[in-house]
């Protein structure tokens, strides 16, 4: 008699996983050595954390323009922490003008670019999003206004209230983007909106004073578009080449 040997092979693919873990890819450092996780979304890889590089991809040091007037008389490319506190950056990143975004210098590594207003659309619309709601854009004097589709920016942002304050509406970061609310430097030089609100930037411009920006908030499962001056102080994120 013979002894037979039954050999089963165990797939993994259909264990059940989290779907941001799913997106995970490699990672990508900058110029000054900070490495970000990234994360695949459709057809586009992007940075799952804000950029907090320091200088150009030249070797150029970006300024950090901690005072309030200086700031606000900017027509060059800055930084700056949140509240012009280090301590924020590890979590938040930092806060760049639309200068700093469209330097010819550049301030991503090389494969990579700050993405322009089509490509947070395509991203949005991935998610989900209408054609049409992805091209509405807001007033901010008119509260609700530019809050574009349903669900687009709870699949954005990073879950629970460690980071974000309660609610956190319909956050459920199922896209592995895991945004976070850095708040904004206001165009006369003040901090507003940490733990509340995240702004990105885009790299088109509106006009030669503005530029396009994105904006996730506590209370909201939406994704803000409008255009603001080049002055303003967002968080940015880049795409891949």
């Amino acid at each position: 008699s013979g002894l037979l040997c039954l050999i089963v092979i165990v797939s993994c693919s259909d264990s059940p996983t989290d779907p941001a873990d799913n997106n995970q890819e490699n990672t990508v450092s900058d110029i000054d050595g900070n490495v970000y996780k990234t994360v695949t979304i459709g057809t586009q890889v992007w940075m799952a954390e804000n950029l907090k590089v320091t200088h150009y991809s030249n070797g150029d040091l970006i300024p950090n323009v901690t005072g309030y007037s200086q700031w606000s008389n900017l027509t060059t490319g800055a930084l700056c922490s949140y509240d012009n506190n280090d301590v924020n950056i590890a979590t938040y990143g930092l806060l760049y003008n639309c200068y700093a975004v469209n330097d010819s210098r550049g301030i991503a590594p090389a494969g990579w670019r700050v993405p322009s207003d089509e490509e947070w659309k395509e991203l949005e619309m991935y998610l989900g999003m209408s054609q049409s709601d992805a091209d509405v854009s807001g007033d901010w004097r008119y509260r609700g206004m530019g809050w574009r589709g349903t669900d687009e920016g709870g699949k954005l942002k990073e879950t629970g209230t460690t980071h974000w304050n309660s609610p956190n509406f319909g956050a459920n970061n199922t896209s592995g983007f895991t945004a976070l609310p850095g708040g904004s430097r206001y165009f006369d030089g003040t901090f507003y909106s940490m733990c509340l609100y995240g702004y990105w930037w885009s790299s088109t411009e509106s006009s030669s004073d503005y530029a396009w920006y994105r904006s996730l908030g506590y209370d909201y499962s939406r994704v803000y578009r409008d255009d603001k001056y080049k002055q303003y102080g967002f968080s940015v994120r880049l795409v891949r080449d």
